[in-house]
């Protein structure tokens, strides 16, 4: 027996701008995430936790392969993942249509708790797993926050932090 998969077809940042705005509600944006099963995993949380979508950069990330959809436990079935050319750009196109853009980083002092969307969709920014944010994803951030940790460990994994996030950010 043989069986040929079509290869994943990823949405347009456009078309998961849109959903998310009519709706009010959160898109999960990747910055340079390279593990398979860390984007698996973080679509998962999404759709869990009822966002509109995840966009990841077209090079230097992960993309949807067999261990990222087996992560996913079949979310990514039934949440749009976009790939954009530019994650920088998709990041202007977010705000310019009235985002609010938060950045995930362990080296910040203001707490995910604080933040007030009042009302605005929200884009929630989850770093690589070894350099976080990059320079100018950060700089697009409207709010750059942490995960307060009283336990004293460093950091989290990505997935882990991003789930996180959006039960904060959905709450």
């Amino acid at each position: 027996v043989a069986l040929q998969l079509p290869t994943f077809e990823y949405a347009h940042p456009e078309d998961v701008l849109d959903a998310a705005y009519d709706a009010g509600g959160v898109v999960v944006a990747l910055d340079h995430i390279t593990d398979p099963r860390n984007l698996g995993a973080i679509i998962r949380s999404a759709a869990a936790f009822g966002a509109n979508g995840v966009v990841i950069p077209q090079r230097r990330a992960a993309g949807m392969t067999a261990a990222a959809w087996k992560s996913s436990a079949g979310a990514a079935a039934r949440i749009p993942v976009a790939q954009a050319t530019n994650l920088n750009r998709a990041l202007e196109s977010f705000t310019k249509a009235g985002f609010l853009i938060v950045g995930l980083a362990g080296d910040t002092e203001e707490d995910l708790a604080e933040v007030e969307p009042d009302g605005r969709p929200v884009v929630l920014v989850v770093g690589s797993e070894d350099t976080g944010l990059t320079r100018l994803v950060r700089e697009h951030c409207d709010h750059v926050v942490r995960i307060p940790m009283p336990g004293g460990t460093e950091s989290l994994n990505a997935s882990v932090a991003a789930g996180i996030a959006l039960y904060e950010l959905t709450r």
